[in-house]
Order: C-alpha cells, then structure tokens, then sequence
C-alpha cells in the first residue's frame, strides 16, 4: 500500500503522496475537477473589494459620503477671509472671464505671473449658471467652494486608501482623523486657493506614487497629477522635488521611466496650459516661468512683506500644525524608516521656503497631509493616554477651526453683502458708487457684487522699474489720509456715495466726512486682533444731502 516517495514529495509517477497513502489510485490530472468554492472566505482581499458593490473610490461607499457631508458642512462654517488670493486670483478673474463686462483683473495678470487653467475651473461654473439663467450672487459665491471642498473630500478619502495599503485599518483611521480634524486643513481646504488645490493634488498624486507597500502605484497618473499642480502653482515643484528625484534614483529603467513616462506627461500638461493662456492673454506665454522668476529668482514678493530666516520653524509650522505638534514629533520617532522620504519632504519644503523673504502660512500647507500621518502612528502607539489624547485634539481643533471660520476676520465678507443690496435694492439708482479705502485687496470685489456697480480701492502694485523709494496708492494714501482724500476729491461731483472704511481710520478722516456729508450707515465686526492698518470692525458711510439716516449694526 505505501510506495516510496521522491525527494519532491510525490510518488514517481507524479500522483500526489498523499492519495498512495491512502491506497487510492493513482488518476491522471486531467480526469480530476476540483469543484470552485462559493464562499467569500476563498476570495483575496483585493477580489473581495473588487465585489463589494458600494464601494467608489475603492472604498466603503459610507465613508465617501460622510467625509463629503463633512467637508460641504465644513465649507458653510468657514464664513470669514484669509488672503486676497483666494479671491482675486480664481473668483474675481473668473467673474471678468464669463462677465467681461464688468470685473477687474489685478497687476499679476497684465505681468503675465498667473495662468488661466485654474479660474478656467470657476469660469465654467460661472459660464453653466449664465446659460441656465441661475447665476445669483450666492450661487456664484458658494458653487465654486462647493466644488473645492468636493475635490478635498477625494483627497482626504485618498489619504486614507493608502495608509490603508502600506500599514492596516487602524493605522489609516488614526490618519484619517488627524487630516479630519486639523484646523489648518478646516480653515483652507475648501477656500478657492490655488494652496487648496495644489494640496489636493499633491495627496492623490502620493496615492499613485511608489511608496513601498503601495499597491495603487502608477507613474504616468502620479506624474500627471504633479505637472497639474505645477501648472496651477509652480512652486509644487519645491515638495515634490525630493520625492522625484527618489523615485529616479529607485527606478532601474531611468531612461524608460523619462522618456515613456515624464516626457509625455509633461509635453502634454505644458502643451495645454501654452494653449489656455494663449486664448486668454492672446500671445503665447509661459506663466509659469514668469511666476517662479518673479517670486524666487528675483524674490519680488519682498514688496508684500518679509520675514526673518527662521520664521517657519518658530511660527509658521507650529502654528498650522497646532496640537498637532507634540504628536507629529512623538510619530516621528515611531514610523518606520520607508517613511522618511515623508519627513525629508518636510523638512526640504520649511528649508526652501525659509531661504525666500517673502513667507506664508499657506505656503507650508500642501505638506500638511504628510504631517498627519507621523500624527496618526503617534495615536496608533498610545495605550495609557489614548482617550485624553483624542479628547485634546479633537477640542482644541474645534475651537480653533470654529472661531477662524466663523469669527476671525469676517468683517471685509460681510460689508460686501451690504454692498450688493445698495445695487439691487435700487436698480434704478446709477449715481451709486462705492470706494474702499483699505489695505488693497482687502475685500472680495465682482464676484461677491455680481452687479456693474462702480468700485474703486486703494491700489497697491509692486515696483518693476527698480526706483527707490517707491510708494504704491495705498502707501500715499495712508500718509496722510486726509490730505489724500481732499486733494482727490476737491469737486463734490466726483465724490462716491459709499465708503468702506476700518475703524482705525474714522478719527484720521473725521473732519473730510463730516464736510462731505457723510454718515455711517452700517458697522461690521472685523476681528479680536486689530492690527497696523487693520481695524475691529468695518464702518459703511453713506453720502446723502436730504433726508436722515438709520444706522444698522452687524
């Protein structure tokens, strides 16, 4: 009954050892059908996610929908500005694009510093609700944020897949609630910020970047989504940089890899940005070019202030990263060593940015994301101290989330729901005109009026003859602000019907509005920290010689 074995494991004439043991016969293999078993517990991982029928995105399809619910909430309690760019860079430049007629496009775009394809996104929103007949102010407000903060949602859910793949569920929940409740990122990722979206970008790109483990890798859709990036803002080239040149040095097949890979990517996204700014700027020009030589080569953006070497290490990254920081520090030490590239990252962007003058919050904040998941193994490792850990985080990101969306600088929003009812509660009323006597480009413009009102503001371009010296409007302007207004307006007839003023202002040019007829018809409350030119509150005067005013606080 039992025969001899060969070294292999098998009888010698290939039957399997252990049906001779048994004393069956030996059967050809051809004659053998093995019935396909039906249960799930035989499926891999990847053909039992391929089945699940409510996945999108390659996740539970729950999950997609609570973190778009989250974001779209996020969105509506985000009510308060940040930095003129995510206004006259996208929206207002959108609102001229679709409404032609009426907008303003500011110094950047006679330079040639900014390219068409992201308010092209905005554009299009706005071109839809035009030919629907639904372009209202609201919609042309808040749509395009929508959008925005759909575009993060994708990109928190793609966070979440791949530390799903390179470490398990739990390591992955842990990141994905950092990402979730990081004020920073509830503060920028839904503001229409070419930040916003180059972070965005940068996360799902990391999806499709080899990361060992990675089981999403794709080079042509990674690279793709990193030409996108720079395109719109062509300082992403500074985080990715490192991340570049490891894949490269990885790479055993570097000429397939440039020649198959990069070359074509890149020859396309070029190719399409040449040929949208082409359209729109009629000249064929490579904006991005102009941009980095503007802001790095020869540091321009100095004009709009500077800061010492080491401001982001001080202030500007412990700041974004908030209650963040202890654990991005303890995670530093716990990760494993495939994530330095990760850190090196980081560390690489804070030491690019800190050799320019010219320093932002937002400018730190595509690395963010990368921060979170040193954040989220700090969680996975704590045991004793876990629940109040989470307990800080998550109230100590509350507050700070909640307070800068919906009080901290909301002032500049709320005037210009003012100012739209000046022009469509008296439509019949062409004498009306509005003057902003701020910070340049402290308000929104066109795209939050959405009515051909005439507008005016301070201008503040920057200096590209080389003179000293130089003072732009709004620097005159605040020299002497009374001098300034007497001499502009010394015929009645030319005076606006509206200012827009901060409160610090009023005492300086008390004796111009009282002479001018002036009375304050609306107060706005701005912000707890008042500052430089920057005041508490917004004040609204209105120019009226006959009847009385009734003044309306916000």
């Amino acid at each position: 009954i039992i025969r001899p074995l060969s070294k292999c494991g098998m009888d010698r004439d290939g039957s399997d050892s252990s049906l001779t043991l048994l004393g069956l016969q030996n059967r050809s293999h051809k004659n053998i059908k093995l019935r396909k078993r039906k249960s799930t517990l035989y499926f891999s991982t990847q053909e039992k996610s391929a089945r699940r029928p409510g996945d999108l995105l390659g996740e539970n399809l729950y999950l997609l929908l609570f973190t778009i619910a989250l974001r779209i909430l996020n969105c509506f309690l985000v009510q308060t500005s940040f930095v003129p760019d995510e206004y006259w860079q996208s929206l207002e430049v959108a609102h001229h694009m679709v409404f032609n007629n009426y907008g303003y496009l500011t110094w950047e775009w006679t330079e040639k510093l900014r390219g068409y394809t992201y308010p092209l996104i905005f554009a299009s929103i706005y071109k839809i609700l035009h030919l629907l007949g639904k372009d209202t102010v609201q919609l042309l407000i808040w749509i395009p944020r929508l959008a925005q903060a759909l575009l993060s949602a994708v990109a928190d859910v793609r966070l979440y897949s791949l530390m799903k793949q390179l470490e398990n569920q739990e390591v992955a929940r842990w990141v994905f609630f950092c990402q979730l409740c990081s004020w920073f990122t509830w503060y920028c990722c839904t503001r229409t910020l070419t930040n916003t979206m180059e972070t965005v970008l940068t996360i799902i790109a990391l999806f499709y970047y080899p990361l060992e483990g990675s089981k999403s890798m794709n080079s042509v859709k990674y690279s793709s989504l990193v030409a996108l990036a720079f395109i719109i803002r062509p300082t992403a080239v500074i985080p990715w940089t490192p991340l570049l040149f490891r894949h490269f040095c990885q790479e055993p097949r570097k000429l397939d890899l440039i020649l198959h890979h990069f070359s074509p990517v890149g020859f396309v996204t070029l190719s399409l940005s040449l040929m949208i700014d082409r359209i729109f700027f009629g000249q064929w020009t490579l904006v991005q070019f102009n941009f980095l030589k503007f802001n790095v080569l020869q540091n321009l953006g100095t004009f709009y202030g500077s800061h010492p070497w080491h401001w982001y290490l001080s202030q500007g990254f412990p700041v974004i990263l908030g209650t963040h920081l202890p654990f991005f520090i303890h995670g530093c030490f716990l990760a494993p060593k495939r994530y330095r590239i990760l850190l090196v990252t980081v560390l690489w962007t804070l030491l690019v940015y800190s050799m320019l003058s010219h320093k932002e919050f937002r400018f730190i904040y595509p690395v963010l994301p990368f921060c979170m998941v040193f954040c989220g193994y700090s969680l996975t490792h704590l045991k004793t101290w876990k629940k109040p850990a989470l307990s800080f985080l998550f109230l100590s990101n509350l507050f700070l989330a909640l307070y800068t969306g919906l009080v901290h600088q909301r002032g500049t929003l709320d005037v210009m729901s003012h100012i739209q009812k000046v022009c469509y509660n008296n439509p019949n009323k062409p004498s009306a005109s509005v003057f902003v006597m701020m910070p340049c480009h402290s308000t929104p413009y066109y795209s939050h009026v959405h009515c051909p009102l005439p507008m005016r503001f301070l201008q503040c371009p920057p200096d590209l003859t080389g003179k000293s010296q130089y003072l732009d409007e709004a620097d005159i302007f605040y020299l002497n602000p009374l001098n300034w207004l007497q001499r502009e307006f010394h015929e009645d007839a030319s005076l606006p019907t509206h200012l827009i003023i901060f409160s610090i202002l009023e005492k300086e040019i008390s004796t111009f509005l009282t002479t001018s007829s002036y009375n304050r018809t609306a107060v706005f409350f701005h912000t707890h920290l008042p500052e430089g030119r920057i005041g508490s509150h917004v004040y609204v005067y209105e120019r009226k010689l006959k009847g009385k005013f009734n003044k309306m606080t916000f």
